[in-house]
């Protein structure tokens, strides 16, 4: 080898390892500074669902409910970025709880309350008010929604009525679980709530498992509101453009009002589909990121109607056993 390839062969060498340095340096920096994605759930794990055992005579129903947004945006250690919750970390765990043990307080009252620890999207997303970048990184907790039922549904006992429930992003994962739903499963479906969310049109164009409710003990169906001071304030994200309301008071879905806790006044807007309210301004719920709680009341959609929902529960469980003892005997009539 000459003196001059021994030399090219060197500069090779340096450029090469140079280039190796930069690479290396370059990614580590942006493996540091990139989004951090918390690990996939195991739903086979116990640990991961928060569970209440209420029906102790047999004749209620298994309740999935799914929470809402409980974390902001935090980083790793290493300075990642996270936009979603850790369903392994305790402090996220013990937030969504609290949700969890609030509804569970009335849902689980003669029924069987399940509900998934999952990777919630962090409420700077929703702040955005950007549809795309929702449904971009809603892909991810919707996910994680539907591999826990399928995880729940497999072992539930399969004779028993579904109830759906979830509030606010919980609420959209209903209408996700809709969608997902096999028609087997759906048979067994006494209702799906939406709290605090809406239904599109493409929803209801993707599935015929999304059926709105007409009123009080029909089965199979979806109960979807929202809750405004004025039809001013309803939200182009969470609840525009809705195909479909109901009032949970009375169970109407035109704008006959109800009265509620004796002092409420509840109607339904037929145009926009959300609930008005007169007498209550839900100032125990500040505003969030200055989006929600702004003339809507979008806080309270869980626990304003708890009573009405805790009955409605019962209600559409007890249409649903009727309803099926009622095919039964008539197949059993035809086989003979």
């Amino acid at each position: 080898m000459t003196k001059l390839q021994s030399n090219l062969v060197i500069a090779a060498v340096v450029l090469i390892t140079g280039f190796a340095l930069i690479w290396f340096h370059c990614h580590k920096a942006a493996g540091q500074s990139g989004e951090y994605l918390p690990p996939v759930p195991d739903y086979a794990d116990a640990s991961l669902w928060f569970t209440q055992m209420g029906d102790s005579t047999g004749t209620g129903a298994d309740v999935f409910y799914v929470v809402s947004t409980w974390e902001t945006e935090w980083r790793t250690a290493d300075g990642r970025l996270c936009r979603y919750a850790d369903a392994y970390i305790p402090e996220h765990q013990a937030h969504m709880a609290v949700e969890l043990r609030k509804a569970a307080a009335y849902m689980a009252d003669g029924n069987n309350f399940h509900a998934p620890y999952y990777r919630h999207v962090a409420i700077e997303t929703w702040a955005t008010q950007n549809e795309d970048t929702i449904a971009r990184r809603l892909a991810l907790p919707m996910s994680d929604v539907c591999r826990a039922f399928d995880e729940f549904n497999r072992k539930r006992d399969q004779r028993r009525p579904l109830i759906l429930a979830g509030f606010s992003q919980g609420g959209k994962a209903v209408v996700e679980l809709l969608k997902h739903l096999d028609d087997e499963t759906y048979r067994h479906l006494a209702a799906a709530y939406v709290l605090g969310y809406k239904v599109t049109p493409a929803d209801t164009a993707a599935t015929r498992h999304i059926r709105p409710a007409r009123r009080a003990d029909d089965t199979g169906v979806t109960i979807c509101y929202n809750t405004v001071k004025d039809t001013a304030f309803v939200s182009p994200v969470i609840s525009v453009p809705c195909v479909m309301g109901i009032n949970p008071v009375n169970w109407r879905t035109d704008a006959v009002g109800a009265v509620l806790h004796d002092s409420i006044r509840v109607t339904l807007d037929t145009t926009w589909h959300v609930l008005v309210v007169d007498g209550y301004d839900g100032a125990e719920y500040p505003p969030i990121l200055d989006f929600i709680n702004v003339g809507d009341i979008h806080s309270c959609e869980p626990w304003l109607y708890s009573e009405c929902l805790r009955l409605n529960f019962a209600v559409r469980t007890q249409a649903w056993h009727l309803h099926e003892t009622t095919n039964n005997d008539l197949l059993h009539n035809h086989l003979e």
